[in-house]
């Protein structure tokens, strides 16, 4: 579980790979911490609230990719 925020800026700076990678992190780890919540064991809801938004951001900018709107840097290209 990652305690730092990522920007959206910061996304559109990396590739489209790592930013998928990413995103399969952010909800590897949104899945912990609702079985954690479930078992009354989370830190904090405001973790699960963060969570769900890193991955809501990280899926715009995906979509951003995906139709153009604004392209990812160095491995847009390659997604075709």
């Amino acid at each position: 579980m990652s305690t730092k925020k990522i920007t959206t800026k910061e996304l559109r700076e990396l590739s489209r790979t790592e930013v998928e990678q990413k995103l399969k992190q952010e909800q590897e780890s949104l899945f912990n911490l609702r079985l954690r919540h479930s078992a009354q064991q989370a830190p904090s809801p405001i973790q699960l609230r963060l969570t769900r938004r890193a991955v809501a951001r990280i899926k715009t900018v995906l979509a951003e990719d995906a139709s153009g709107a604004r392209k990812l840097a160095s491995g847009a290209a390659a997604k075709k």
